[in-house]
């Protein structure tokens, strides 16, 4: 379940901030750099700040 949480947030930061970047301003895109960054060091270090959250304010375990 957490993982499913943290992959429909993460996409949902991408899309808005894709969203944003076309109609607000293309700085936008520095953010969805940051979340697609994020999402490569998860992979590579297995760590995810997203669980780390979920684990102790939401109380969300696997």
């Amino acid at each position: 379940m957490k993982n499913r949480i943290v992959r429909a947030v993460a996409g949902t930061f991408i899309l808005i901030s894709l969203l944003l970047a076309l109609y607000v301003s293309q700085n936008w895109l520095w953010f969805t750099a940051f979340v697609g960054a994020n999402l490569l060091q998860s992979s590579l270090t297995k760590w995810c700040l997203m669980d780390t959250v979920l684990e102790k304010v939401f109380k969300i375990k696997d």
